[in-house]
């Protein structure tokens, strides 16, 4: 599974406001896949997934975490912030 954090601006802004992380994915994840790897590595709960597929051919997953758990703990983690 290749998966990694995006830190462009909009991102940032996503985990400020909306307690949402953005992490480019390979072609072939589903959200299911997303969502088990992102609970198990980082030790959250995901409440929302949405994927997007971008028109330089790379695809996107916007991964909301659930109330208790500030996505900006895990953009800490993972050093984005």
């Amino acid at each position: 599974m290749m998966i990694y954090p995006v830190a462009t601006e909009k991102a940032i802004n996503q985990i400020a406001k909306g307690n949402t992380i953005v992490f480019e994915v390979a072609k072939t994840e589903t959200r299911k896949t997303v969502k088990d790897y992102v609970e198990k590595e980082f030790s959250v709960k995901v409440d929302n997934i949405r994927i997007m597929n971008t028109f330089s051919g790379k695809k996107r997953a916007f991964v909301r975490l659930k109330k208790e758990f500030p996505a900006m703990d895990v953009a800490s983690k993972l050093k984005i912030l």
